[in-house]
């Protein structure tokens, strides 16, 4: 069964599009994160253009994420003023990166941008949650403990800059920069990329701010969620390239498969869900390295340049 993507401007498979949500949506519910950083490049993958798959793929983070944030809430699991600056730095983020993200595009570098940034972001972030989640196991091997490389209540110098607040939900006493240049990149990867970032700021919030872990899952989703929906209108308004079509189904299959994952995801080992996590994020950026060095079967393009009088 086919349908046609308004915006995309082709047909896709509706049962392939569901059961490429589903399948996201339960990888998501599986690791307790958004499933935009796997979702977009999937997309991209499928054929569709690349500004259309990020900026649709933020209606999907907005819908998953809200069910997280009213669960967070409900177990009084949420730090609103950890998070109001977490928005704060966001929302500046979010609007850079649609700037920079529409710039890129009338430039005609768009595709290019994306492809090095996944790459970049991924191979980082996915080496270091390698690293650490094998030192984990190799230590529990040998029978010992894993060391923390800081003690609870130790923070970085950074941490002690101006303009210190303190956070009692999330037993905090720290400046508000580090806060806020951690959340002005995230928006702005958000925007850019197509991506929530739970996989950036959980792991920040845990290691370097050292927030309990009780909070750090609503902390994070409600700034996805603020963010993302900013960055979401930003891209309707500004590239008019959200489809709505593509983004219903989207959601809809991202609802069933979070259900099952989030069961599944109860009985993971924690050094297991590191090691499996980091192996995902470095396939996918694998993935996208080899779009930089094979040659496309379409070599050249062919656009329309508007004139203007």
């Amino acid at each position: 069964m086919q349908i046609y993507l308004p915006i995309a401007e082709m047909p896709v498979s509706v049962l392939l599009i569901l059961g490429m949500g589903a399948a996201v949506g339960f990888i998501s519910g599986l690791f307790g994160i958004g499933g935009g950083f796997l979702m977009t490049p999937l997309l991209i993958f499928l054929g569709i253009p690349p500004a259309v798959a990020v900026a649709t793929q933020s209606a999907q983070i907005v819908a998953s994420s809200t069910t997280s944030v009213l669960g967070a809430i409900r177990r009084d699991a949420l730090d609103h003023k950890l998070g109001a600056i977490l928005v704060a730095g966001g929302f500046v983020g979010s609007a850079l990166g649609v700037w920079f993200f529409a710039a890129a595009r009338r430039a005609g570098q768009l595709d290019l941008v994306i492809v090095v940034s996944y790459v970049t972001l991924f191979t980082v972030v996915g080496s270091l949650m390698l690293k650490e989640s094998i030192r984990e196991f190799w230590t529990k091997r040998k029978g010992g403990t894993v060391r923390l490389r800081r003690q609870a209540g130790e923070h970085a110098s950074y941490l002690g800059w101006p303009l210190r607040m303190r956070f009692y939900r999330s037993k905090l006493y720290v400046s508000v920069i580090p806060i806020l240049l951690l959340s002005l990149f995230i928006g702005f990867a958000g925007a850019l990329l197509g991506i929530g970032g739970g996989f950036i700021v959980v792991p920040a919030l845990l290691y370097i701010f050292r927030v309990p872990t009780t909070v750090v899952v609503g902390t994070s989703q409600f700034q996805i969620v603020c963010t993302t929906l900013v960055a979401l209108v930003l891209h309707a308004v500004t590239n008019q390239a959200v489809d709505m079509v593509l983004a219903i189904l989207l959601i809809i299959g991202g609802v069933f498969g979070a259900q099952f994952g989030a069961r599944m995801g109860r009985n993971l080992r924690a050094e297991l869900f590191r090691f499996l996590l980091a192996i995902l994020l470095l396939a996918v950026g694998l993935r996208f390295a080899l779009e930089l060095v094979i040659e496309p079967q379409e070599p050249f393009s062919i656009t329309v340049q508007e004139l203007r009088e």
